[in-house]
């Protein structure tokens, strides 16, 4: 994984007020819960005392009891109480679990994963996307997060793996494409073509206006939105779960149709189609050797390929700064 980076890890509304929730986010598995003023709080979940999990305890006073001896964890990991002593023991500083940082806002969860001095004020999201309304759908893949990313930003794939959806009309030249990267956003800009049997690829330099075209973005270090629309959008969040798994949260954002019930059944019929394409893309990804992407391994790739490259490129440059 990229340090020192906020990474989406769940949507708001998996985490409840009344019980702790436990999940596996890279390569960590953690408990979150929601104290009385609703704010998430993120741990390990695992007792520094006897090794138990702590999100089969409660919350208690906002902090999480351990149901095995009560010891008492705030949400800076820190144990406040343990029963055992009496509350008028102190409390050595070794009893302690890793504490996370969280963010919540757009219906999402982040947790900063690196350096608390180095952490920003807030993750970056698509802003534009704040007025619209969306669906979600959750997928497990049974492959790396980068694996998973890189499938979204492969414009050669279309007219093979969603030959029956939104790679219709056989355009396989693949011109360019041209790839822009400021700060750690990727935009990437989309021409295919029918091959007519003459016609060679344009490279990236050779496409004027590029910015015309259709386009999508990658926002380090896991979501991504394509760009359907001014009043539509497809985000997604790549969740890592571990080295071979991730969940990819996928939302369909829209803002043309308003009216309450109406606007409810678009976003779900939205979805249906979104969950057909994605699970084209799923049943080849997870077949992909390696799981894991790396800057320097073993493909041969191909122009068309090149916001695979400036992605993998960027990221091993993060991967050794941080």
């Amino acid at each position: 994984m990229i340090y020192n980076q906020w990474y989406v890890i769940l949507e708001s509304r998996e985490v409840g007020k009344k019980k702790p929730i436990k999940v596996k986010r890279l390569n960590e598995t953690l408990t979150l819960w929601r104290d009385s003023s609703g704010k998430v709080n993120c741990i390990a979940d695992r007792c520094c005392h006897r090794g138990a999990s702590l999100s089969c305890g409660k919350i208690v006073d906002n902090k999480i009891e351990c149901p095995f001896h009560g010891f008492l964890f705030d949400g800076e990991g820190k144990v406040t109480l343990i029963p055992a002593n009496g509350r008028n023991a102190g409390i050595p500083e070794s009893q302690h679990v890793n504490a996370y940082v969280t963010y919540e806002n757009y219906g999402l969860i982040w947790i900063w994963w690196g350096d608390k001095n180095k952490k920003t004020e807030k993750p970056f999201f698509f802003e534009e996307l704040a007025d619209m309304s969306y669906s979600t759908f959750i997928d497990p893949w049974n492959s790396h997060y980068s694996r998973c990313i890189e499938n979204q930003l492969d414009v050669v794939h279309l007219p093979f793996i969603h030959k029956t959806t939104i790679g219709g009309g056989n355009k396989t030249l693949v011109n360019g494409p041209v790839v822009t990267l400021k700060n750690e956003l990727l935009t990437f800009y989309v021409d295919n073509r029918v091959d007519d049997g003459k016609t060679k690829p344009l490279k990236p330099d050779e496409i004027p206006d590029y910015e015309k075209l259709f386009h999508l973005q990658f926002h380090y270090p896991n979501i991504w939105q394509n760009f359907i629309s001014d009043k539509m959008r497809i985000f997604a969040a790549f969740v890592p779960v571990d080295d071979e798994n991730t969940l990819i949260y996928l939302r369909n954002y829209q803002k043309f149709i308003k009216v309450p019930v109406l606007k409810e059944l678009i976003n779900y019929l939205i979805k249906l189609s979104n969950i057909v394409i994605l699970r084209q893309d799923k049943r080849i990804v997870i077949t992909q050797i390696p799981k894991k992407s790396e800057f320097k391994m073993d493909e041969r790739l191909i122009m068309g390929d090149k916001p695979i490259v400036e992605y993998r490129k960027h990221r091993q440059k993060l991967i050794d700064e941080k």
